[in-house]
């Protein structure tokens, strides 16, 4: 099955270093992973091929939603390749607490570029053995998703000044 991935990148003015320690390290990533107005309030990184990211985020009106990361490749400075999905407590996979068809599973490739000082990272998403549904509701959400990653985006613009 052929899918268009979502595709969004940014250039940041910082360097790669700080723009990779800022993906792979809890103590930064609590400052600004997430869409505005989320908090990170658990945050557990193993960032290696066969590791995992696993999280928790609050809402501003006290939701709280978990996930997690099961990366595949990891190369450090360059790329992060991972599944990512909704999860519980445990890290077991869950559905979407608000879209029950949004894909269970998602491949997330990061990809990270050094243009002379600063960091250009491009994010590369799409659904992972989807199921029709899934398929549909991930293609009519493109809108959505960017609004999504670029507040996300902003906030590491943010973190990293």
């Amino acid at each position: 099955m052929d899918i268009q991935p979502f595709l969004i990148s940014r250039v940041f003015n910082a360097p790669i270093d700080k723009v990779w320690e800022a993906n792979t390290n809890c103590e930064h990533l609590k400052h600004w992973w997430g869409p505005k107005g989320c908090k990170v309030i658990y945050c557990k990184i193993d960032a290696r091929a066969g590791g995992v990211f696993h999280y928790c985020l609050e809402f501003p009106n006290g939701l709280k939603m978990w996930g997690k990361f099961d990366y595949l490749k990891v190369e450090p400075k360059t790329k992060l390749e991972f599944i990512s999905s909704f999860s519980d407590e445990n890290g077991g996979i869950t559905q979407h607490p608000m879209a029950p068809d949004w894909p269970r599973r998602m491949i997330t490739i990061v990809e990270f570029a050094d243009e002379g000082g600063k960091t250009k990272m491009s994010v590369n998403w799409k659904p992972f053995e989807p199921t029709e549904a899934e398929l549909r509701t991930f293609t009519e959400g493109f809108d959505s998703m960017r609004q999504g990653w670029t507040g996300t985006m902003e906030k590491l613009e943010t973190y990293l000044a």
